[in-house]
């Protein structure tokens, strides 16, 4: 029997976002190649901080600086806190570590350096990226035995980013410490996946799945995603 799955698509909505275009074909492809019956839901990040606990999926979407960072966070803590499946690409990646930082390890003051410039070094989760990604393509090295590569059947993929901030090396230690994985990273070794194993369904990456190919066959993640979302509705 299929259930609905309601997904919660958080970010502010625009034509000039790519992923955010490509949204509507993804979806239509889960439905007709995959079975899976969806019902997606927009949500701005300003009403992101709303009960999102009767979704059976949220994910959050590119397209930072997001007009309400709090919004953005509290969509994500109600993921991880309530088992909802979570899937973060690119500023969904970005925020994810951020809000792990504040409320699992403790940093209060854990800052986004896109978000507020003037974020103290220390306390800078998520910084200016040494080479810009917008607009690169790369390798991917997966983690053996990680949800990833189960996922992806690989433990090497291709990945499109279109981003200028990642995390600071210097805090992924205390995340790790707290129950963070990373599982993904580029050839020259910068994560790039975030997953919680602890967690359903918790996944995040810096690059974007949503840009891979032509549209009309869904990245494996994003499919996972949905996945869960249908056998999160079933238990409903």
């Amino acid at each position: 029997m299929n259930h609905t799955a309601r997904i919660a698509l958080v970010g502010d909505r625009s034509d000039a976002v790519r992923s955010h275009a490509r949204i509507p074909g993804l979806l239509d492809a889960l439905r007709v190649r995959d079975g899976l019956d969806l019902d997606a839901y927009w949500i701005p990040t300003e009403e992101a901080g709303q009960d999102l606990t009767g979704f059976d999926a949220i994910w959050v979407l590119p397209g930072s600086p997001y007009r309400s960072e709090d919004g953005v966070l509290a969509a994500i803590r109600t993921a991880r806190e309530s088992g909802v499946p979570f899937l973060g690409t690119c500023g969904g990646f970005q925020h994810a570590l951020l809000e792990f930082a504040r409320n699992v390890c403790g940093l209060e003051r854990a800052g986004h350096v896109e978000n507020d410039p003037a974020t103290a070094d220390e306390d800078a989760v998520i910084v200016p990226l040494a080479c810009s990604l917008v607009g690169h393509e790369g390798t991917i090295k997966v983690s053996p035995g990680s949800r990833a590569a189960r996922l992806l059947g690989a433990d090497r993929t291709q990945a499109r980013y279109h981003c200028n901030y990642g995390p600071n090396p210097q805090h992924l230690d205390v995340l790790r410490e707290h129950g963070l994985v990373f599982t993904g990273t580029d050839e020259s070794g910068e994560v790039r996946i975030a997953e919680l194993p602890t967690h359903p369904f918790f996944l995040a990456t810096l690059f974007q799945p949503e840009l891979d190919g032509d549209g009309t066959r869904v990245h494996p993640l994003i499919t996972a995603l949905a996945t869960a979302a249908a056998d999160h509705a079933g238990t409903r």
